[in-house]
């Protein structure tokens, strides 16, 4: 049997988990990922939290804790989730060590209710950097508007940061273009640019999630035979606006003073819709300098039967091109879509922090010591 994602990892991708809980860390599995399916980092995120905390009593004993000081519940989850992130980073700290900071990352959110202010989601992001104190953590921040010129600040102050939520080409290059100005910044501050990562989270499946569903109200044989090109597509050029924005003169400017790529990563890889093959967020998507974020369930699909046959992505960008336009002379909006997209995201991850406050809440008042 062929090693899969060994051989992924050989043509340039990254694996990295999209999921965490304490129970992931305390019974070996992280670990176990790492030695065995080729794990080299994790990403996180609210709905991650909410369902970690909210099954099993892996956190009674920090909970009861934190009800005994009366916290507030928001102290309460910011403790609770930079535990495991602070956990999970070390368990990732010999891979973060072995390549010089480019992997063995973990990944946590600004609070998304901040996701339109820039200010906020600034200090927020040191504020997080401060608690987990660990130089592998990369601190994710949404790429809405107002998130724009809070990632080039972050960066600059010399903060490495997972931009999230990326659906749409044009807000890509704004992020990217963000990345450069904070690598700018941290040079007039004479930071080390070194030390500075990023990585750019392009969500896939749920464009097509999307657009399949425009499609399949037209109902048409030309409509339907576009069904699950949108995604991959719209990744691909996003590839190509990568290699551009990575080969030019301000770029190797900065290079030179050692700055590192802001590598694109692949996010949202698991498959929604049972008619597509489980892995094709994966195998489609193969490209040197790239990082694919997986769920578990992606990522056992993808050892089992995932045929890795090397870049799927160079020399793809004029199908791809085609692909986009095809679907807009449906009469899909690209802009709307990914604009939705953007703000579903948000709502999202807000409607998750918002559980995730009730529910800790609920446990501190079950684990509260009796008065008296």
């Amino acid at each position: 049997m062929t090693d899969a994602l060994k051989r992924l990892s050989e043509e340039g991708v990254a694996i990295w988990l999209d999921d965490l809980s304490r129970k992931r860390i305390t019974s070996g599995n992280l670990a176990e990922l790492m030695d065995q399916q080729h794990v080299v980092g994790v990403t996180t995120n609210p709905t991650i939290f909410q369902k970690a905390i909210s099954e099993g009593d892996g956190y009674d004993t920090q909970l009861t804790d934190l009800a005994a000081r009366k916290v507030t519940v928001e102290e309460a989850i910011r403790m609770i989730t930079t535990a495991d992130v602070r956990d999970a980073a070390d368990i990732l700290r010999p891979v973060f060590d072995s390549t010089d900071g480019r992997d063995g990352r973990v990944s946590i959110e600004v609070d998304p209710r901040l996701a339109h202010d820039t200010r906020a989601t600034v200090a927020e992001a040191k504020q997080l950097a401060w608690l987990v104190d660990r130089p592998n953590t990369l601190i994710k921040i949404p790429a809405t508007e107002a998130g724009i010129p809070a990632i080039a600040e972050t960066i600059g102050l010399g903060i490495s940061v997972n931009v999230t939520l990326i659906f749409s080409l044009e807000r890509y290059r704004k992020v990217m273009d963000a990345f450069l100005t904070g690598l700018e910044k941290a040079q007039e501050r004479g930071l080390d640019l070194s030390k500075i990562h990023s990585v750019a989270s392009f969500f896939v499946s749920r464009v097509d999630t999307e657009i399949d569903k425009r499609i399949d109200a037209l109902g048409t044989d030309e409509a339907k035979a576009l069904r699950g090109k949108a995604a991959i597509a719209n990744a691909r050029l996003a590839y190509q606006a990568y290699e551009e924005i990575f080969s030019s003169d301000r770029w190797n400017a900065l290079e030179r003073e050692g700055a590192n790529k802001q590598r694109p990563l692949w996010a949202s890889t698991g498959v929604k819709d049972k008619a597509y093959q489980d892995t094709m967020y994966v195998t489609e998507l193969v490209a040197p300098n790239t990082v694919n974020t997986m769920p578990e369930a992606t990522l056992f699909a993808t050892e089992d039967h995932g045929e890795i046959t090397g870049d799927t992505v160079s020399g793809t960008y004029e199908q791809a091109r085609a692909d986009l336009d095809a679907v807009e002379k449906l009469g899909i909006s690209y802009d709307e879509v990914v604009q939705l997209l953007e703000d579903e995201g948000v709502e999202k991850f807000e409607a998750s922090w918002n559980d995730l406050l009730k529910s800790t809440e609920a446990e501190l008042a079950r684990l509260a010591p009796s008065e008296g």
